[in-house]
């Protein structure tokens, strides 16, 4: 019992005697408080790791965290409000304006209007467009519209599917993005007449003096116009903003610049958002018989005269209208 005790009390001091000498070495070389820690930081302070990237002695980041907060409390509620609050203003505005008719009804004639490449390369751009739309959704507000009301089991295999679906439709919609971009610029550049047809919002509006107003329109309208540059604008901001957050080891950004990229891909989601929800009205819902262009090619003659009289009228006096046979 004796050697127990022993032993314990040379244990006891061999425990007390290293804690006294660390002690004794602490006050030899005094430890900085995270306070001095956190201010040497600010002051820039660099140090040393393994990385062997551009800013890999860049320790903590330094810049405004409001940024994020912005990110989280304003951008995301914002996306939300691009994807159903500009459905829910269309529903109410078709219930009461109604939909553009074709006056006269449908002619049977068929005019040809788009290539089947071209046909192809809308729906390359569009079908990722829509998927990134509601993924990109779900990963910048969906831990504030859906999490709360799904299991945590399926919130983590849902919002990892949308991380994948977001990353692998990237690529389809930049190059659908620069296709349609580059091709189509030429039918969108604005023209006097397009003023007119802003005046009268394309004679859309079936009540007051709007009522039964066609304004001349060319290839492509005002609205259209304007929904191509501001795709081609943001597209590219997207697209940009983008490939920095998809391949961040490739262009190497810093921790400042992926902040920035991350922000500004989030507003141009919104914008981009807002305006495909208002074409996909026009082309489905709003302007009867305007959805058969981009599934066939084709558009009605009733249609061409009604909604881009210049256009078919340029194609005819030049010999190229063809009809489908």
């Amino acid at each position: 019992m004796n050697n127990w005790f022993k032993q314990i009390g040379l244990t006891l001091v061999l425990i007390f005697s290293a804690i006294g000498f660390a002690q004794a070495g602490s006050s030899e070389q005094p430890v900085a408080t995270d306070g001095q820690i956190w201010s040497q930081l600010k002051a820039g302070a660099t140090g040393e790791t393994t990385s062997h990237g551009e800013f890999h002695n860049q320790p903590i980041n330094t810049y405004d965290l409001r940024v994020l907060e912005l990110r989280s409390d304003l951008l995301a509620p914002a996306l939300m409000a691009a994807l159903f609050g500009m459905i829910i203003i269309f529903i109410v505005f078709i219930k009461v304006n109604g939909i553009s008719k074709l006056h006269g009804g449908y002619s049977g004639k068929l005019v040809y209007r788009w290539s089947k490449f071209d046909v192809s390369i809308h729906w390359l751009g569009a079908i990722p467009c829509l998927l990134l739309i509601l993924t990109g959704l779900s990963l910048l507000a969906g831990r504030f519209f859906f999490q709360p009301y799904m299991p945590e089991s399926l919130w983590s295999g849902f919002i990892y599917a949308a991380k994948q679906i977001h990353d692998f439709m990237a690529i389809p919609f930049m190059l659908g993005w620069a296709l349609m971009v580059t091709l189509w610029a030429k039918n969108q550049l604005p023209k006097m007449y397009d003023i007119k047809w802003m005046m009268v919002v394309g004679g859309y509006i079936n009540f007051g003096p709007f009522k039964g107003k066609h304004p001349d329109a060319g290839f492509a309208n005002a609205g259209e116009k304007l929904w191509f540059w501001a795709f081609a604008a943001f597209g590219l901001v997207i697209s940009a903003s983008g490939m920095l957050l998809l391949f961040p080891n490739l262009f190497e950004p810093s921790r400042t610049l992926s902040l920035i990229a991350l922000v500004l891909h989030s507003v141009s989601a919104i914008v981009i958002t807002a305006f495909s929800i208002v074409h996909i009205f026009m082309a489905t819902v709003m302007s009867e018989g305007g959805m058969e262009c981009m599934v066939s090619g084709y558009c009605d003659e009733t249609w061409a005269t009604q909604h881009h009289n210049l256009w078919f009228d340029e194609i005819k006096a030049d010999g190229t209208l063809k009809y489908k046979e």
